[in-house]
């Protein structure tokens, strides 16, 4: 048996009927420690009980099919192991997670990290996934996942600042308070998609994103001060400083759609946003928050009332709160967020509840599924037609695995009135989202693409020519066939 040396994203059939799964990495003075572990899923991709994580506090499932070896340290390197009898599985039981967390720092600090899959009877090594991390203290490596009968194994490489009690409260496990036990950060579905718990646990509120400093005015825009910039509802209501920013952002909208020669063109615009694990960190730096003000000057300038609507997603998607511009900033404050990662006693009293509006995110999970979020904006087009055209602005930092879906969903969208402009925030795998505009076969080209390795130093100049330079000649062909 030959080792597959995998890549962030890929998967191969597990023809083995048991598997050890072995996270290494080596260490060094001040590197925290690291403790592997698996989670066995149902369906909705969430623990039936607690006993469904297997850790080093809980080594072994009730059901003997998946167990926590422990470790082993050689000569500076350090393995810890979880084997998984896939044939002792249970029927319900869909998915096996196997993630880590790391203990007194971060995976950024460790080298080697690697996830190596064995055959757990002959000690052969199959597979090998070399994984890079920066920030994150908690981590998915892979799973193992049932498909047509018959089992696979994904390479996931995903993580998020949220240690081991992220990890699991993430997947609905009940973590209990103690010593021990890291504190997480506050940091990650559609309205209506049910919480594993009967009695979920109520989220700490998460905090209110850093208001970034007011931007240099661009250059003057080559358009007459009168029509530069459309007026939009409920942007006399915004603070002054906010205020001051959404006008000069507009006029730059303007320029750069006069450029493209779209001047005047009015759209509805959606606004998607990427709530994966590997987000935490965008999201507590505010750059998140960032992002969707500057958005809301597109919906302000392509959409008299200023609206946008809105969806976050991870493992599902869930429809946020329409984005109005006088209540920009408690939106940001309310929705702009990750899970709750917090920690949280068990406990038999009812749940005080979300704040109004609120999805509840933990619900929302922590891996990429961007076909089920495209899915849901295209089941809205559909359901509530406008005479305008939509303009989706999808913003992810990547970790794209579900190509043959996404691209079949995108496929289907080319004959709707919908331009999906996708926005990659930093070096990562985007796979088909990236190859979008080479792939044959469409009447016209719905999807533009770019990534940026720091969008919040791009100028606004620059950002809005780069997300406004497809929109209009999709415009243009959608009307020449008949779509618009």
């Amino acid at each position: 048996m030959t080792s597959t040396s995998m890549s962030k994203g890929a998967n191969l059939p597990v023809a083995v009927g048991a598997v050890r799964a072995v996270l290494g990495w080596t260490g060094g003075p001040g590197a925290p420690d690291a403790d592997a572990s698996a989670l066995l899923l149902g369906a909705d991709g969430r623990v039936r009980e607690d006993g469904d994580f297997v850790f080093y506090n809980q080594p072994r499932h009730a059901s003997g099919a998946v167990r926590h070896l422990g470790k082993r340290r050689d000569a500076g390197a350090t393995t810890d192991t979880v084997e998984v009898d896939l044939r002792s599985l249970e029927p319900e039981i869909e998915r096996v997670v196997l993630g880590a967390s790391a203990d007194g720092g971060t995976f950024g600090q460790l080298s080697g990290l690697t996830l190596r899959l064995l055959d757990a009877g002959t000690r052969r090594e199959f597979a090998r996934f070399d994984m890079e991390a920066t920030t994150e203290t908690a981590f998915i490596g892979g799973e193992l996942y049932r498909r047509g009968g018959e089992w696979k194994f994904r390479a996931i490489g995903q993580g998020y600042a949220s240690g081991l009690a992220g990890l699991a409260t993430d997947f609905g496990i009940s973590v209990d308070e103690e010593p021990g036990v890291p504190a997480s950060a506050p940091g990650t579905p559609p309205v209506g998609v049910p919480a594993a718990a009967p009695a979920p646990p109520t989220p700490q509120a998460p905090p209110a994103p850093r208001t970034p400093p007011v931007p240099p005015a661009p250059p003057a825009p080559q358009v007459p001060p009168a029509s530069a910039s459309r007026s939009s509802k409920g942007e006399e209501r915004l603070p002054v400083d906010m205020h001051k920013r959404l006008s000069l952002r507009k006029e730059q909208v303007a320029v750069s759609l006069r450029k493209h020669g779209a001047e005047g063109v009015t759209a509805r615009v959606v606004l998607i946003l990427d709530a994966s694990g590997s987000m935490s960190f965008l999201y507590a730096k505010g750059v998140v928050a960032d992002v969707v003000e500057r958005m809301a000057a597109v919906a302000a300038q392509l959409d008299d009332d200023g609206a946008m609507q809105a969806w976050t997603f991870a493992s599902h998607a869930a429809r946020l709160p329409d984005l109005t511009l006088g209540e920009l900033p408690e939106w940001l404050k309310l929705h702009v967020r990750v899970g709750e990662l917090s920690l949280f006693r068990r406990s038999k009293k009812p749940r005080k509840g979300l704040l109004a509006g609120q999805v509840d995110m933990r619900t929302v999970g922590i891996q990429n599924e961007e076909q089920k979020a495209i899915a849901e904006v295209r089941t809205y087009v559909r359901e509530h037609p406008a005479a305008d055209p939509t303009l989706v602005l999808f913003f992810s930092d990547g970790g794209v695995y579900r190509n043959n879906e996404i691209e079949r969903e995108l496929r289907e969208a080319v004959d709707e009135p919908i331009f999906w402009q996708f926005v990659g925030l930093g070096r990562s795998n985007y796979g088909v989202l990236e190859r979008f505009d080479t792939l044959p076969g469409r009447r016209v080209d719905n999807v533009g693409f770019f990534a940026v390795d720091d969008i919040g130093g791009l100028p606004d100049p620059e950002l809005y020519d780069r997300l406004l330079s497809e929109f209009p000649s999709w415009i243009t062909a959608a009307r020449r066939e008949g779509i618009l």
